[in-house]
């Protein structure tokens, strides 16, 4: 969606929607606008492999044409803010790329992160913003707030379609969000040194805000309408500085609609969650098929693995839970056996109606961890988690009568796809 005829602003422009389909997904890794979303992931799990790409630094980038510094500064005359939902507080930033560095170990590039957290517009050079604990900028924010220290910050608005799913996905605390975009476009990524705080942010970005989080500072952020389909009360939060604006002329700036899914945000977290979590199970659990975290940004996983021994697959689901993503967001997982396609719903319900005896298959691990964003957790940030272990015993597990299952022969997938061709050719 394109927007340059905007109520209060004589050359603004709005772009909206860029990644809200599948076919824009695809377009922004590059492939085939018809690319079905199984091979989109498979094609992201393939590149995920190349990593690290050290970035390419450039200069001169457009957004370095106009500056706006300290109490001059006002960000409602530079940007075309509009509320997203009728009931969100303000203004938000929702789709811009925040990036910070470790404040004990500034020069380390692979610590220095790049992430998405929505930010309300509370005044002229002041935003609030959420660190989810379990993302990067959190930890970060602690060990400088430990100091009695501000965070130092950079905001990137309107960026590329490449670090935006960076800055959606979960990497490991050390992995450079700027060397995974180069991996996933399979060529360096193009960065820029910001002016005021030296951070590294991407040469192609429309306006950059520079500042920092004040130390041990918080007030009420909210509410907005998440991700979850359902809006967040105000909650203090932490309070954001602006000290630096440098923008293109006539930037454009990008927002992202969330609410009841789906929206453009599935679309963006979906892969982005589904591939982090099957590399980093995969690497402790080669017997890991496939993950499918589409739902909700991986609040419902649907695993499939292989089995070494009766057990085994309920302590995959366990892993997910504890993985990087999985600590704030994995709060279900269905388990199923490795010739179940996790992408293939009708398969998963088969294995759920088959397979689950609700008497011992049924985990329920209790006061666990959980982004605080989740509408059920109570206390916000505390919720009970379920494994649901749709996987066929096997030994030492001898629990069922599993007889040999109904498998189609191997030439029929042949005749199928013959099949499918003649009558595609007869239309």
């Amino acid at each position: 969606l394109w927007f340059d005829n905007i109520r209060g602003f004589t050359d603004a422009r709005v772009a909206m929607n860029t990644i809200g389909s599948w076919q824009n997904h695809a377009i922004s890794l590059g492939l085939s606008p018809n690319t079905p979303v199984k091979k989109q992931i498979d094609e992201f799990i393939r590149r995920w492999d190349n990593f690290p790409i050290a970035p390419e630094r450039r200069a001169n980038p457009a957004w370095a044409q106009n500056t706006v510094d300290g109490d001059e500064i006002n960000l409602f005359d530079i940007l075309p803010l509009f509320r997203l939902n009728d009931g969100d507080g303000g203004f938000y930033l929702d789709k811009a790329c925040v990036v910070s560095r470790d404040p004990l170990d500034p020069d380390n590039f692979g610590k220095q992160n790049v992430g998405i957290y929505r930010m309300e517009v509370k005044g002229k050079r002041k935003l609030g913003l959420q660190p989810v604990p379990m993302h990067d900028i959190a930890l970060h924010l602690h060990k400088a707030e430990e100091r009695g220290e501000d965070l130092p910050i950079a905001i990137t608005l309107g960026n590329d379609p490449i670090i935006t799913l960076m800055g959606a996905t979960p990497l490991k605390y050390d992995q450079s969000e700027y060397e995974m975009a180069g991996a996933l476009r399979e060529s360096p990524y193009p960065i820029a040194t910001a002016p005021l705080t030296g951070f590294d942010v991407p040469w192609g970005s429309e306006v950059i805000l520079e500042g920092v989080i004040e130390s041990r500072k918080r007030e009420i952020e909210g509410p907005f309408g998440e991700f979850t389909g359902h809006y967040s009360g105000g909650r203090n939060m932490t309070v954001v500085r602006i000290d630096k604006v440098s923008y293109r002329t006539r930037p454009i700036f990008e927002s992202l609609y969330l609410g009841m899914p789906w929206t453009e945000i599935d679309y963006l977290m979906g892969p982005a969650t589904c591939v982090p979590l099957y590399q980093q199970l995969k690497a402790e659990f080669p017997e890991v098929q496939a993950v499918n975290a589409m739902y909700t940004h991986g609040l419902l996983a649907i695993i499939s693995t292989k089995k070494r021994y009766g057990g085994f697959a309920r302590a995959v689901g366990l892993r997910a839970m504890t993985t990087p993503h999985g600590l704030g967001y994995v709060k279900m997982v269905i388990m199923v056996d490795e010739d179940v396609d996790p992408f293939n719903l009708p398969q998963v319900m088969w294995a759920l109606s088959s397979k689950v005896n609700p008497a011992g298959d049924l985990v329920q691990l209790p006061n666990m961890s959980v982004l605080e964003l989740d509408p059920d957790s109570s206390p916000a940030g505390i919720t009970d988690k379920l494994i649901i272990d749709a996987t066929t015993p096997v030994a030492p597990d001898n629990r069922g009568h599993y007889s040999q299952p109904v498998v189609d022969l191997p030439e029929t997938k042949a005749w199928a796809e013959k099949l499918t061709a003649m009558l595609a050719a007869r239309k």
